[in-house]
């Protein structure tokens, strides 16, 4: 990972050779991305720091390059929620492709992070100039708008269980890697976190990971997650039987 490589220093001359395969520049030459990367800002973000708050004038837009982003919404009673999270090679705070001019939620880092961004101003002329990468902005609105909606569906049919399983299942997929004892949630994440993506409370969240460490299915610590039976997890996240 490039957080790994490089240490904690801020890249200053980023190898447009490391981007060719990420979404946002997939369909681009390396002259084109070249481009890109000279009007970009790099910035290093600790674990638990916010690079934007929901309802700031949007100023400028990012593309993660390492480390995870957790997205958070407040309702109108004042909540805060999990929406989701952004994994590396991601597009976010892309306000200018909603027509917005403020951010619509809070982005924080989840985990030690890198991301590079762009004046709001550069958005128009990007998407007029490079159509790979209007292409692959447009399908990652699309993609994230789809699992906000699958969200909102869990959220009026599901079970509790149903749901947990469905969020651990979520992040394996996004994140997971392998660990000896099955796939590792590659980001911090506490029991809290899950209770906020699933609507559910604290308690009804711990009794269910301690149930499903005591079957086999999850071994969990405070702030680490693996799926030690992710296909059982699987048959938890659909119908009831």
């Amino acid at each position: 990972m490039l957080l790994r490589k490089f240490g904690n220093r801020v890249l200053n001359k980023l190898d447009e050779s490391l981007l060719t395969r990420l979404p946002p520049f997939s369909m681009l030459d390396r002259a084109q991305i070249r481009a890109i990367l000279d009007q970009a800002a790099s910035r290093r973000y600790d674990e638990g720091a916010t690079v934007f708050g929901e309802g700031m004038p949007a100023e400028r837009f990012h593309l993660l390059l390492d480390g995870t982003i957790r997205v958070i919404r407040t309702t109108p009673t004042g909540e805060q929620i999990i929406a989701l999270h952004i994994g590396p090679g991601q597009l976010f705070g892309i306000a200018p492709a909603l027509a917005r001019d403020t951010y619509p939620a809070t982005a924080v880092a989840a985990a030690e992070s890198l991301a590079l961004s762009w004046p709001v101003r550069l958005w128009p002329e990007f998407v007029q100039r490079y159509d790979g990468f209007a292409t692959e902005s447009y399908r990652t609105l699309g993609a994230r708008l789809g699992e906000m909606q699958s969200r909102i569906t869990e959220l009026a049919t599901q079970q509790v269980e149903q749901r947990v399983a469905a969020c651990l299942l979520r992040m394996v997929n996004q994140s997971g890697r392998k660990v000896d004892q099955g796939i590792e949630i590659a980001f911090p994440v506490t029991r809290q976190n899950i209770s906020e993506m699933t609507g559910t409370t604290l308690h009804t969240v711990s009794r269910l990971l301690s149930a499903w460490e005591r079957e086999g299915i999850v071994e969990s610590t405070r702030r680490r997650i693996v799926v030690t039976a992710p296909h059982r997890l699987v048959l938890l996240s659909g119908p009831a039987g």
